[in-house]
């Protein structure tokens, strides 16, 4: 049993050595055809064949997308080095045994009794960009050794905010260029996106993310056209948008501009584990006096911050409120100051949820969004009540 069929690439060589590393995350970000799943799942029945009852746990957003693509990739790696036995191959189950005992699972973020059923020792978490927070949270906690991550980077999302960084995780990039068993022909398919990049924005991101593998803004993005700015003297402010947080979220307060015949967000705050008396101090120190929206469902703590002596109303929210918001935010000219670094890090990575079998739909996927809560109260309850300002009576 060995892999010398197996050609031996710059992507796998990177990935057995990230493999070493002492990081119990290992972060894979990559572009188009680099490898990233075949090299990873042939690290890992190496290690399922040289470790006793090692339990190892694939996971992706759906069964058929697992099917496509991880569950493919490992029978077909499983025959090619000769390790594949028919029998062990549990079809109903998707969970293949090893003769020492260790096996190697496949489910999906769709399954809820396998995120919060039994521990594994190895979580392997295939194109995360399409698997929640809060799954990959169930997942972890109830992991005892390594988890990989790989997604292709259309956008920052929770590995790029909650795991880079860390002094558990180890982080590398792969490129089609690492991997040298690609045929010319999907060579020269990708980098003629190069040449084309110049010309079109679509190409330019494309390349970005699938040619170079960089963060781009790609694939199902809720807000698509929005640029940076500083933030113009002339620019007028209309209000302020409010959404709460407290231990784990973030209260995030954006000023929304008019600028011409455009908005501008502008992110002012952004703050955990803050009570309200905590939020009245620091819009005094922040000068707010113009009115502020908040979210609806916290009615106690609007009428708190009213009795501070601000100006706080409750945003209008009611049946599709989100999707609404997203659609007047699209609209309209927009503009995100540049120092507004978590609602651009939200806003890159807002996007679209998909169903079962891909297709986006018309949801967006809730992980990061506080800024852009705060940024959607602000425009909608401008935009519906354009009256309505600091010399608002109520």
């Amino acid at each position: 049993m060995n892999n010398s069929s197996i050609e031996i690439t710059t992507a796998l060589k990177k990935i057995l050595k990230i493999q070493e590393l002492g990081g119990r995350k290992k972060v894979i970000q990559g572009g188009t055809s680099a490898s990233k799943t075949f090299s990873i799942l042939l690290a890992l029945i190496n290690q399922a064949t040289k470790n006793d009852m090692l339990e190892i746990s694939v996971v992706s957003e759906s069964i058929p997308h697992l099917r496509r693509g991880a569950i493919k990739d490992f029978l077909k790696l499983m025959m090619m080095t000769g390790r594949y036995r028919d029998s062990h191959w549990n079809r109903s189950s998707l969970k293949y045994t090893f003769t020492n005992g260790s096996y190697i699972e496949f489910f999906s973020v769709e399954q809820p009794d396998k995120l919060r059923g039994a521990r594994r020792n190895t979580l392997y978490i295939n194109e995360a960009n399409n698997v929640p927070f809060e799954a990959y949270n169930q997942l972890s906690i109830r992991t005892s050794g390594d988890i990989w991550i790989d997604f292709n980077p259309t956008a920052n999302f929770w590995a790029h905010t909650e795991v880079v960084g860390n002094d558990d995780a180890d982080f590398i990039t792969l490129t089609y260029l690492d991997n040298e068993a690609l045929p010319d022909t999907i060579v020269a398919d990708i980098e003629s996106a190069k040449e084309k990049a110049k010309e079109s924005t679509y190409w330019a991101n494309w390349w970005k993310v699938y040619g170079l593998g960089q963060v781009g803004s790609l694939d199902g993005v809720c807000i698509t056209d929005w640029k940076e700015i500083d933030l113009p003297t002339e620019a007028r402010l209309l209000c302020y948008g409010m959404d709460f947080g407290y231990s784990n979220d973030p209260t995030t307060l954006i000023g929304l501009y008019k600028y011409n015949d455009a908005y501008i967000f502008d992110e002012v705050i952004y703050q955990k584990k803050m009570l309200n008396s905590d939020i009245s101090d620091l819009f005094k120190s922040k000068g707010i006096r113009d009115v502020v929206y908040a979210d609806s469902a916290e009615p106690k703590s609007i009428a708190e911050l009213n009795t501070y002596g601000h100006t706080v109303l409750p945003c209008t929210k009611g049946k599709d409120s989100i999707v609404y918001g997203i659609n007047l935010i699209n609209q309209n000219k927009i503009f995100v100051t540049r120092s507004s670094k978590n609602l651009i890090k939200e806003l890159q990575s807002y996007t679209w949820m998909k169903d079962r079998e891909g297709n986006t739909v018309n949801k967006p996927i809730r992980n990061f969004d506080h800024c852009i809560d705060a940024a959607r109260y602000a425009i909608t309850s401008q935009l519906e009540n354009p009256n309505k300002g600091q010399y608002f009576v109520y």
